[in-house]
């Protein structure tokens, strides 16, 4: 397992969370997998993988587009974070990303940028130790436009004073990394340093 390379150029450090920070994909995928199969919808790690990135209510409505479902956005949203939640607490650092936080606390500024909601992502940074390393959290309850607008990290950016281009975001979605860069910030896909098991999970 190599360690993630910092640029020499870098500032600021941006995180995105889930799949990144925290080992959260294989919780978010079999809570989505439950709560779809209720209303008839096979949700598989494809779809998963496709709908990556997008905000909860949002993934409800792009669902809803591709199936000809009427599910409600904000109930089976809820249904799902729940489920989430309630299998949290397994949930794991990715360790090579945990490694940079740890040693570039308090010698550069970071912040978190992430799709989920505030009160989940306080909770999921708890969970896996590292919420003690960061002041600035932007999350989908603080911004308009969701990636892969830059509007999320050009927020963390500007929370941290750092101009983009001396931004090194850290990601694992594809819609992440788009955001990043339209945003004109250096982008590392982290999933190059970790062997992501989304959907090949403990199954119930």
């Amino acid at each position: 397992m190599h360690s993630i390379p910092v640029y020499p150029e870098a500032k600021g450090l941006i995180f995105d969370l889930d799949g990144t920070i925290a080992d959260t994909m294989p919780a978010h995928f079999i809570a989505w997998r439950e709560t779809c199969r209720k209303h008839g919808i096979e949700f598989t790690t494809d779809l998963f993988n496709q709908l990556a990135g997008i905000p909860l209510y949002g993934t409800v409505e792009k669902l809803n587009e591709m199936f000809g479902t009427n599910m409600d956005p904000r109930k089976v949203g809820e249904e799902k974070e729940e489920r989430f939640r309630a299998t949290l607490s397994q949930t794991k650092p990715i360790e090579p990303v945990a490694e940079i936080i740890r040693h570039y606390h308090g010698l550069l500024p970071m912040a978190v940028g992430t799709g989920g909601q505030r009160k989940v992502a306080e909770e999921t940074l708890k969970t896996v130790g590292m919420d003690k390393y960061f002041d600035i959290i932007v999350t989908s309850d603080d911004i308009t436009n969701p990636k892969p607008h830059p509007e999320t990290f050009l927020k963390c950016a500007r929370r941290m004073n750092i101009e983009p281009e001396y931004c090194q975001v850290f990601e694992d979605g594809i819609l992440g990394m788009k955001a990043a860069r339209d945003a004109g910030m250096m982008v590392t896909d982290v999933t190059d340093y970790y062997e992501v098991t989304t959907g090949q999970t403990h199954d119930k």
